[in-house]
């Protein structure tokens, strides 16, 4: 079977076009994060000080960064929460089922 080739994305960020390898399907999304991040960019320039696109476009990548880690921790929450929820059924399943013998 032949590999998938990347296609060549063309995006705008900060104002220029630039060209990104990018799998079969995830056009969209490419191009969805790129909107996503000049977004931001312009979000950091309005609300603070800072007028260069360069640092804004750092505040918006330590940003995301930020967010990017808390979602992960959020989730390891979540899946541990999971877990102990499922050793709580399957505790009560166990012993419901030796109690029924």
């Amino acid at each position: 079977m032949s590999e998938l080739q990347n296609q060549r994305v063309t995006v705008e960020l900060l104002g220029k076009e630039q060209q990104f390898a990018c799998p079969p399907g995830q056009e969209e999304a490419l191009k969805a994060a790129a909107k996503n991040l000049n977004d931001l960019v312009e979000q950091m320039k309005q609300r603070s000080t800072v007028k260069n696109e360069q640092n804004a476009l750092l505040m918006a990548a330590l940003n995301l960064s930020h967010e990017l880690l808390e979602a992960k921790t959020i989730k390891a929450v979540d899946l541990q929460h999971q877990d102990q929820l499922i050793d709580k059924l399957s505790q009560h399943l166990s012993n419901d089922s030796k109690h029924n013998k």
